[in-house]
């Protein structure tokens, strides 16, 4: 540590990000993602080593501002030495995040089966039983992640794209919010946050001159926000997202993705995506719109 008043060792900590999640989610691509956009990364450190490697950077003088590290389940004691090294890094006041790669059985599955690899946990068993063993170790970190990301429909330019767009040119201690219109007859988006239901309102699929298009469509918004409750659901809603936005940037929070669903993805979720979205960058939020499923028929 550089010799100094505190706040000169402050500055001299670097940021710190540990790249986790499901073995096969993506986690090589996001490190090299995080490495082009100038971060120092180590993969498969072990988990007791991250300290160390923090402690390093903070003697190069600043030349090692921003450190991401890939860590995974395999090492011994993987949870009580990342637990111990993260209560570590908090009482040296280490700046740092999770970001957990998710993905379904199913996407998993193929993947391994097309690069003709074994599950790093499934022993002598099956690919769907290292999966699952490895599901199971993982939830605690999971539910701590500051950011996950649900890589089973994504390739490769699209998870480094959703990367970019959070820490390219990042400023400090800004909150960024994505806010996914989803369709529920497809299921839940596994990393939303939040989840808002839109299907108390009319649907508009069953007006046959608004069934063709798309809640980005004037007409069909207008539909939605006149039935009744709509707009008093926009209003209340966002004052409640004003609030939670709030305790997040005091708690550190600098990723949150709410999920509005309706039945197919296609009208009221895309609509009220959008107004949210919009009421979100009013308050300050800087907002990402994403429709998963309204080009599905």
């Amino acid at each position: 540590m550089t010799s100094g008043g505190a706040g000169e060792a402050m500055e001299a900590i670097p940021e710190l990000v540990i790249i986790s999640g499901m073995s096969g989610a993506g986690r090589s691509t996001a490190a090299k993602c995080l490495e082009d956009l100038g971060w120092f990364v180590v993969d498969n450190l072990p988990p007791a080593l991250i300290p160390t490697m923090v402690d390093l950077g903070a003697r190069s003088q600043g030349n090692v501002a921003r450190i991401a590290v890939v860590v995974d389940v395999r090492g011994r004691r993987f949870f009580d030495n990342l637990r111990e090294s993260l209560a570590d890094l908090d009482t040296k006041g280490v700046k740092r995040r999770v970001i957990y790669l998710e993905a379904s059985d199913d996407a998993l599955v193929r993947r391994f089966e097309s690069v003709r690899r074994p599950h790093p946990l499934q022993g002598s068993g099956r690919i769907v039983d290292g999966i699952a063993a490895e599901r199971d170790l993982l939830r605690e970190l999971r539910g701590d992640a500051d950011l996950v990301i649900d890589t089973s429909s994504l390739n490769v330019h699209e998870l480094r794209a959703k990367l970019d767009a959070q820490f390219a040119g990042e400023e400090e201690q800004e909150l960024r919010a994505t806010v996914m219109s989803f369709g529920y007859k497809y299921g839940l988006p596994v990393d939303a946050d939040l989840v808002v239901d839109c299907r108390f309102l009319p649907n508009p699929h069953w007006v046959p001159e608004l069934r063709p298009f798309t809640g980005l469509n004037d007409e069909v918004a207008t539909y939605v926000f006149n039935q009744p409750g709509a707009k008093e659901f926009l209003d209340r809603y966002a004052e409640l997202l004003h609030i939670i936005a709030a305790g997040y940037r005091r708690e550190g929070k600098r990723y949150v993705t709410i999920a509005v669903g309706c039945t197919g993805g296609k009208h009221r979720s895309v609509a009220m995506s959008e107004r949210l979205a919009a009421r979100l960058a009013a308050d300050g939020v800087e907002t990402v719109t994403v429709h998963r499923d309204m080009g599905r028929e």
